[in-house]
């Protein structure tokens, strides 16, 4: 699994228990609640060592978030029945916040890396050295 499909998967995750919390159910079997916890599962497992992030004390910091944000969503998915109260409680956990921070950070710095990264490469096929090189080239509009 990608590092954008584990940030989407756990944030649709987390968006569905705010959902869910909200309703008010005091015992549910949690079938679709169920689905979307075993997908943030998933996408918590390993999620560190799936993100490139040039920062190895930050990729740390994921991990053990990640890997404490795991534990509680394991516990509740171990659950016969599932409230609206436990799903709140899960919810307000500061590993699922803390995790859900890091995701923010990373998929802003990917987006930042990767819009970069595209700014460079249009500077290479144009064959300069920078945008500003770029406009210094460009006569000014005379009307």
């Amino acid at each position: 699994m990608e590092i954008d499909e584990r940030i989407d998967a756990i944030e649709e995750c987390y968006e569905y228990q705010l959902a869910f919390a909200a309703k008010g159910i005091d015992n549910a079997q949690g079938g679709e609640l169920r689905h979307y916890l075993v997908r943030a599962a998933d996408a918590m497992t390993g999620l560190a060592e799936a993100c490139p992030m040039p920062s190895e004390a930050f990729r740390k910091v994921l991990a053990r978030d990640a890997e404490d944000s795991l534990a509680a969503v394991q516990l509740v998915l171990m659950q016969p029945v599932i409230s609206s109260q436990l799903i709140d409680n899960l919810n307000a956990s500061m590993h699922l916040r803390a995790l859900l921070t890091d995701l923010f950070l990373v998929d802003e710095v990917l987006k930042l890396q990767a819009r970069s990264a595209s700014k460079d490469a249009s500077e290479v096929a144009l064959g300069v050295d920078s945008a500003d090189s770029l406009l210094e080239t460009v006569p000014p509009d005379k009307n």
